[in-house]
């Protein structure tokens, strides 16, 4: 079963001490290839953090459903086993209400080309805006554990 989703939202922060390229690095190995670049929305922000240091925020949206598919695709292909296994684990705390898969990935790591998970705040956070009818967070659900499951 393929997961359907209106749209993918992937954002990370790049703090004054970070290399800019090195981050959006990071946030490219989520994106394959063969999605056009047309078909993804690139912003960076520059705002303030708690201590008045400057930070930038980065924020990639993939809306396109064929871009979308693409990205749903690759996204499974990276995540490994435990990967898996810790995101069907702990699926209700990564699902909101609207419908919305919430998935946090180690930024440096990242940077490498390597996928791992991680809860911590240096993070490549990918949004999935989940489609499923009726649209209920147990519909989501269901079908986030399909779509990992097969």
């Amino acid at each position: 079963m393929t997961l359907r989703a209106h749209h993918v939202r992937l954002n990370a922060f790049i703090h004054a001490t970070e290399d800019e390229d090195k981050v959006l690095e990071a946030i490219g190995t989520f994106i394959p290839e063969e999605i056009d670049d047309d078909d993804v929305t690139f912003d960076v922000e520059e705002t303030t953090g708690f201590f008045g240091n400057p930070i930038k925020v980065v924020n990639v949206e993939i809306k396109r459903s064929r871009a979308v598919r693409a990205f749903l695709n690759h996204l499974k292909e990276l995540l490994n086993d435990d990967a898996k296994r810790y995101i069907l684990r702990n699926l209700d705390e990564k699902v909101d209400e609207d419908g919305t898969l919430y998935l946090r990935f180690n930024k440096q790591k990242a940077y490498l080309g390597e996928v791992e998970l991680d809860e911590g705040a240096d993070v490549v956070q990918v949004k999935i805006k989940v489609k499923a009818f009726p649209m209920r967070k147990e519909t989501v659900l269901k079908a986030v554990r399909e779509w990992l499951s097969e």
